[in-house]
């Protein structure tokens, strides 16, 4: 009770300050050419709204990027919420007003209504970019009617047609909120950055041998004859020449990057390794793997307790915090990427598999209901339902690995042959000419 009432002193403190400084950035008016792009989170954990800040940029606006922390979770949502729209109209008030907001959703509880209720009190035309439903991110946790689920679905519903102007990320979700929400919404498609491409060999080469320093799955297993020669698990570079070659016999790389939230069940992974271990212990050929998994979340601990119990023999799971620029050198050098991402409303798409395949690389992904918008089964990846399925795909596309004519290296050059607009391009097209319109 005493933090509620500390939350509505500091309300009750501040909000008539916000309305002074209001009106005087009303009267002095905004600017023609500012824009505030809001995440109510870890700005790290959104390239999307990242990339619409850079296109702005590139437009010629003056563009503002606000993240938050998102607090402890010991907090009752209640208090947490009210010090975040605090906190949140309290920034944004502070700043020079814009002629735009940009906001992620979700999280959307409570920056949808104070965004725009800034945009009442600035002129400011509030932009929504829904990447999910934050309520069915909600139901993960507290079931599908929880009081608290509920009472973000109508929230949700409602500020959400407050919005100017509304981007989405698939098709479906499009039509979703025309048809459900009343909503209309532009499909704005998720593209790969310009870096994330295929990864020539010498870099390779420095990749495997820097992670080899912290992580044994990138060393070689046997030391060269030449003693100045560098081996990784991978590839080998002349000592005299410099030139860099793969190894005879390497294993096979398999990459996949998560969060560790309840959307994503890698036990599914896990158990297909096991099938395709026990295929190479019953004498059957196939390479060896090393699984390289990255991210960091709340589940990662509990998943690395299972990767610890069990006993692979000819395969190597890791669980490595990559620097920025490593990741996507680390995709573009890999043979396969593995996604478990299963959305919660059915909805989104996953950001991972866009950048897989900028970089060229085949994906395995778990169906969900629009997954089809991104992978296209038997054209740049294939798609799975469990665990059995996937252990059948690793057989198939690993059979007499690393063989060029396989199924593996066909999907990698529909992936090469493809047309794919980067995201720079593709924003050009889309969502400048909504921006020019309002």
């Amino acid at each position: 009770m005493a933090a509620s009432y500390v939350a509505m002193l500091a309300l009750s403190i501040y909000f008539p300050l916000l309305l002074l400084i209001a009106w005087k950035r009303w009267r002095r008016g905004r600017s023609p050419r500012h824009v505030v792009v809001v995440v109510l989170g870890d700005v790290g954990r959104s390239p999307r709204m990242q990339y619409h800040s850079l296109a702005l940029a590139r437009r010629g606006f003056s563009v503002t990027l606000l993240g938050f922390c998102i607090g402890p979770s010991i907090l009752q949502y209640g208090i947490k919420v009210v010090f975040q729209a605090v906190h949140l109209l309290w920034k944004l008030m502070c700043r020079e007003p814009a002629t735009y907001i940009f906001l992620q959703n979700p999280p959307g509880l409570p920056a949808i209504a104070v965004c725009w209720f800034v945009g009442c009190l600035c002129g400011s035309k509030l932009v929504i970019d829904w990447h999910n439903y934050g309520y069915s991110i909600m139901g993960l946790v507290h079931g599908p009617n929880h009081y608290i689920v509920l009472l973000a679905k109508w929230y949700e519903k409602l500020c959400g047609r407050l919005s100017h102007l509304n981007l989405c990320v698939t098709n479906e979700m499009r039509e979703d909120l025309a048809e459900n929400w009343g909503i209309k919404a532009v499909t704005v498609y998720d593209k790969p950055a310009s870096f994330f491409k295929e990864t020539p060999l010498d870099l390779q080469h420095w990749l495997f041998m820097k992670l080899g320093h912290t992580y044994s799955a990138f060393r070689a297993s046997s030391e060269p004859l030449d003693p100045a020669t560098e081996r990784s698990a991978f590839t080998e570079q002349d000592a005299g020449s410099g030139m860099v070659t793969r190894l005879h016999g390497r294993p096979a790389l398999l990459v996949s990057s998560t969060s560790w939230t309840e959307d994503e069940d890698f036990s599914i992974l896990l158990a297909a390794l096991e099938k395709f271990e026990q295929l190479i212990l019953n004498g059957e050929s196939f390479p060896s793997l090393v699984c390289v998994i990255t991210g960091k979340g709340p589940l990662k601990e509990h998943y690395s307790r299972l990767i610890d119990q069990k006993h692979f023999q000819h395969i190597q799971v890791c669980t490595p915090w990559l620097e920025a620029e490593d990741y996507p050198l680390l995709l573009g050098s890999a043979d396969l990427g593995v996604c478990l991402h299963k959305s919660s409303s059915g909805l989104d798409l996953p950001m991972k598999v866009v950048d897989m395949f900028g970089c060229c690389l085949p994906v395995c992904a778990v169906n969900f209901r629009c997954l089809h918008e991104l992978v296209k089964h038997e054209e740049n990846g294939l798609v799975f339902k469990d665990s059995e399925e996937l252990a059948a795909q690793l057989q198939m596309l690993f059979s007499k690995f690393p063989d060029p004519s396989g199924k593996l290296n066909q999907f990698r050059k529909n992936l090469q042959e493809s047309e794919q607009l980067c995201w720079d391009e593709n924003w050009k097209q889309t969502v400048l000419p909504l921006l020019v319109d309002t």
